[in-house]
């Protein structure tokens, strides 16, 4: 007989109060018994603690009009798995279509998941728990599930998700391309990243202006300019405005960076994702819920419509239950309802699988008005250059050289550094960006970091974006008086950022509690560099140390990074805050390259 309506009849039973505050199991001795009318009007008493698993598992029957007139109960196709599986563990008959079943099955050994070799054209090794990562996505895509990559930040959810797809290509599934939506400052760290370890992917990267052209060309009839494509990146700002051009396309893979850009379901954002088609989502973010958990609930009804509940069902059901009244037995089945679909690793899980540091070269492109302003510097600087060295000749034009490079160098970094006419209306910052974009992430992760500029200025600046978004931190320059205070602060953990310039707190620090170091400008003298970086890495740390460096692509920094291998006293010159190096050289063929355009 249907066992929904018998479910339905027990839970009736049951003080609302207790039903409506997850605490369905407490206060009902061993020997309770539910009485249940049959259809002839017999009663049987049921064993309470014999059905309670499936109380727990169908929680949605505490809801109003929850079944159909026929007595079923409809679930989401994408939770149906479980249900059959509660059934099956307490020996009740359910129909399912034999895919359901076998997925129910597949995920009761969710740990069992097979090995996918990545395929012989991976410019890259991976660690052990990124081929477990790219297993996982490999069983979602088989059975039509979608998830959310909630590894680290520093962990590479880039070259899993990448991986993935080159997998795709290589089996021929990838016939319709697959939209990255990211921030706008990490849209070109994907083209780099694509570049780097998969490059049979072919890409295009919409931003800017120059965007239209593609699009244009693409909404025209009998258009191919999609045809050889493989993934399209665009960013979380432009995909509002160019939604009508995205709703049109078919996609393969739906992938969203940062995925917490969702977490607010009344956006104009967010409801403009609901309206895309793609055959798989993917969501990879390193806070999958920063504040509460409809956060949580909106990236799932993204993913999976419906598995969930709706939004005020699930209030009721988890969210209240969990925040408001701690409930442990709710927390355990939303536990067990998402696990397969969120894949987590936190460095502290992984930490044998990790070397004790790991660098990171951040690349990062300068767009818009700071573009513009680096290459009005760079002619301007040029043609001044070439008229003093034709004058006093390239040995005795050193100290103008090094005022030219460093003023581009500081373009790099902010405009606000430079002192010029042309730079006081343009406040832009690819670097900034990028860091208050990952910082909250960061620090909402636990992790304790260090960011080291050689410009005080830039510090300042730095900081006027910490107050303004409310993190706590601590700062040492030259002009700091007292510096142990500040250093035992941040040491015992009463902030989770520390500003330092490069002359203040390069050496002589003792910051084991730092987990992370960024350099937000580079440091060409490799000595200088490392030493700044052992403030953290350095006896007594007993964390893995992960250090980013922010560059600029294309740029002076990248250019100096390419030759500091053989110019190394040039490259320490030219980033010392002095400009008097008497020792310096410079050569026609060197200043050309590092005079070059982005």
């Amino acid at each position: 007989m249907p066992a929904f309506p018998i479910l339905l009849s027990a839970i009736q039973q049951l003080p609302k109060s207790v039903l409506m505050q997850g605490k369905e199991q407490d206060n009902f001795p061993e020997n309770t018994s539910i009485y249940v009318e049959l259809e002839n009007g017999e009663f049987v008493a049921l064993n309470y603690h014999s059905i309670k698993p499936l109380l727990a598992q169908f929680v949605e029957l505490f809801m109003p009009n929850a079944l159909n007139k026929d007595g079923t109960l409809e679930v989401s196709r994408f939770n149906a798995h479980q249900t059959l599986s509660a059934l099956d563990d307490q020996g009740v008959m359910a129909t399912g279509a034999s895919k359901l079943r076998k997925l129910a099955d597949k995920l009761r050994n969710f740990t069992k998941i097979a090995k996918v070799a990545p395929p012989k054209s991976l410019n890259a090794e991976l660690r052990a728990y990124q081929q477990q990562g790219v297993n996982w996505l490999q069983f979602l895509r088989e059975y039509q599930l979608n998830g959310i990559l909630a590894d680290d930040m520093g962990l590479g959810k880039t070259i899993q998700a990448l991986t993935h797809l080159l997998i795709e290509k290589k089996a021929g599934r990838l016939t319709k391309p697959v939209l990255i939506v990211a921030p706008t400052s990490v849209i070109f760290n994907w083209a780099n990243e694509i570049n780097k370890f998969t490059p049979e992917l072919t890409y295009k990267v919409l931003h800017g202006a120059k965007r239209n052209s593609f699009i244009t060309d693409v909404t025209q009839e009998n258009s191919t300019a999609l045809a050889d494509i493989d993934i399209i990146i665009t960013s979380y700002a432009l995909v509002v405005r160019d939604i009508e051009f995205y709703q049109q396309q078919k996609l393969y893979y739906l992938i969203l960076d940062e995925a917490h850009y969702i977490k607010n379901t009344k956006t104009k954002l967010y409801q403009a994702f609901l309206t895309l088609k793609s055959e798989h989502k993917l969501c990879l973010t390193g806070t999958p819920m920063e504040n509460h958990l409809g956060e949580f609930w909106a990236q799932f009804n993204f993913l999976l419509p419906g598995f969930l509940g709706g939004q005020k069902q699930f209030t009721k059901l988890f969210r209240t239950p969990i925040e408001k009244h701690g409930e442990q037995e709710r927390k355990a089945l939303l536990n067990q309802r998402i696990k397969p679909f969120v894949l987590r690793r936190t460095k502290e899980k992984i930490a044998k699988e990790l070397p004790a540091k790991t660098e990171i070269i951040q690349k990062l492109r300068l767009e818009g008005k700071q573009a513009e302003l680096y290459e009005t510097v760079r002619l301007a600087m040029d043609e001044r250059l070439k008229e003093v060295i034709a004058s006093k000749g390239l040995k005795r034009s050193q100290i103008e050289i090094l005022d030219a490079l460093l003023k581009l160098r500081q373009v790099c970094n902010h405009t606000n550094l430079l002192n010029l006419k042309s730079a006081k209306n343009i406040n832009q910052s690819a670097k900034l960006d990028y860091l208050m974009d990952t910082l909250p992430e960061q620090i909402e992760e636990g992790r304790r970091i260090l960011i080291f500029s050689q410009f005080t200025s830039m510090l300042s600046l730095i900081e006027d974006a910490l107050v303004d978004e409310n993190i706590d931190y601590v700062k040492l320059t030259g002009a700091t008086t007292n510096r142990q205070a500040v250093v035992d602060k941040f040491q015992t953990g009463d902030v989770p950022v520390f500003l330092i310039s490069l002359r203040a707190g390069g050496v002589g620090l003792n910051l084991t509690a730092a987990d992370t170091v960024i350099h937000f400008d580079p440091w060409w003298n490799p000595a200088v560099e490392n030493q700044a970086t052992d403030r953290a890495h350095r006896i007594g740390q007993d964390k893995p140390v992960f250090v980013y460096k922010l560059i600029i692509e294309n740029s002076i920094e990248e250019k100096i990074q390419q030759i500091q291998q053989n110019k190394a006293a040039l490259a320490n010159a030219l980033l010392s805050e002095e400009v008097s190096d008497k020792k310096l050289t410079l050569t026609d063929d060197v200043l050309s390259t590092l005079l070059a355009p982005l």
